[in-house]
């Protein structure tokens, strides 16, 4: 008998029928060079793409409604089409992403975007119109909701200053597209068709990037498939976390003021003298202050541990702006809308806190899904509310009482939503 059999025998029986370790798992595979420089390039014309087709369409409004001959009531919708359809297509996100990775989720959004954007224009009627802009909004919104997970997943040492960038990104297109829309379209022979067409080709641009990245992400997620996942459903789900809801109804209460803002501020000047050329003009002064903005509150918000002193001085300065057109809209005009500049970056701040609220990318899909959702879907009721008021009393005294009152909920969430705590360790999530 050899040696080696020997000591086979005088070993434990339970040594010799232990079960077999599995093996250690396989290194990460190697990202290529390229990767980087080309995600920096799709995050930015991913948020370059996510607004123009909102403010393209609100500059073009009026030729857009009359050459479809669409009513007063199909318009209204239309005008609220857009956060509805970020919270109810924001709500697939989750799961499209388990199923076939975020990347290729915002590629497919992208090119759900481009697709909506060139149908749109050739539409014959208002249904047409309707479906083909749902078509890009239901991209816009999937995107809306994935852009911070890809920021956490491929750059999670950066988050603040990833977010910046596309922040920024997305300031730079909502204002290019409401300042540049008009003068392209008179260049261009003076059709809203071709006014709202060009914008699809900025959105094809966009998907170009996005396909090698989800090639990317698919080889990736091929050379580790024999490394068991971890569960992105495990634990209690994110609505029994109070940072969740406080982030969630904090984004509603921004993307009100935004809303409100965009909609009716060129009004408010006006009825107080103000020529319709320069109203718009300040309006877009107002969305202009966010593109350095964008890049500089997240970049500061991520070095900080916590983030609500920068929810209360952005809430103060929209407090400021609103006492201001109160007193004085027109004297004051340059004045109130840089201050509600400076507050509308609220977007942006809540945008770094959903990254930082979360511990792991499965964390922040599931985060930024429902606090995108739910904010939407409270944002809704505002600019109605708002018109309401505004048709009913005759004036703006008390539409602008509530604007500014929505102000002091908002900074207080904003002040919850910014602690140092993430959602994993409030509802018992694993990692």
């Amino acid at each position: 008998m050899s040696d080696d059999e020997i000591q086979t025998l005088n070993r434990p029986q339970a040594a010799r029928t232990a079960t077999p370790q599995p093996l250690p798992a396989p290194a990460a595979t190697p990202q290529p060079a390229w990767l980087g420089p080309v995600l920096l390039v799709g995050i930015v014309l991913a948020a370059l793409n996510l607004r123009p087709a909102i403010t393209s369409l609100g500059a073009l409004f009026e030729e857009t409604r009359e050459g479809l001959g669409m009513s007063g009531t199909v318009a209204g919708l239309i005008t609220s089409v857009p956060a509805l359809c970020f919270a109810v297509f924001g709500v697939t996100a989750p799961r499209l992403s388990r199923r076939f990775g975020a990347a290729a989720v915002v590629c497919a959004g992208m090119a759900a975007v481009a697709a909506g954007l060139l149908i749109r224009p050739l539409a014959t009627n208002a249904a047409g119109f309707l479906a083909a802009s749902a078509l890009t909004l239901a991209g816009i919104a999937l995107t809306n909701v994935l852009l911070p997970v890809i920021v956490k997943r491929w750059f999670p040492d950066r988050v603040g200053t990833m977010t910046g960038l596309y922040s920024m990104a997305l300031a730079a297109g909502t204002s290019l597209a409401a300042a540049a829309t008009v003068p392209m379209t008179r260049a261009l022979g003076g059709s809203w068709r071709t006014g709202l067409l060009v914008w699809a080709f900025l959105a094809v641009a966009a998907v170009l990037p996005w396909l090698a990245i989800a090639a990317a992400a698919r080889k990736e997620k091929t050379a580790a498939a024999g490394v068991p996942a971890a569960r992105h459903d495990a634990g209690p789900g994110v609505v029994r976390s109070r940072t969740a809801w406080a982030l969630a109804c904090y984004f509603g209460l921004q993307a009100t003021g935004a809303y409100i803002t965009m909609g009716w501020l060129p009004q408010i000047f006006r009825d107080a003298g103000v020529s319709a050329s320069t109203a718009g003009i300040l309006l877009a002064v107002t969305m202009v202050m966010g593109v350095p903005l964008a890049f500089i509150i997240p970049g500061l918000a991520g070095r900080m541990k916590n983030q609500g002193p920068i929810a209360v001085v952005l809430g103060l300065f929209g407090l400021a702006g609103y006492l201001g057109l109160y007193l004085a809209p027109a004297a004051g005009a340059w004045a109130w809308v840089l201050m509600l500049g400076v507050s509308n970056c609220a977007f942006p701040l809540v945008i770094t806190m959903i990254g930082l609220r979360a511990k792991s990318p499965a964390g922040v899909v599931k985060l930024s899904a429902f606090a995108q959702s739910t904010g939407y879907l409270i944002s809704i009721p505002g600019p109605l509310v708002v018109g309401v008021l505004y048709q009913h009393s005759g004036g703006w005294d008390l539409p602008l009482a509530l604007m500014a009152g929505l102000l002091v909920p908002q900074i207080v969430l904003g002040v919850l939503a910014g602690r140092d705590r993430t959602i994993e360790d409030e509802c018992g999530m694993r990692d």
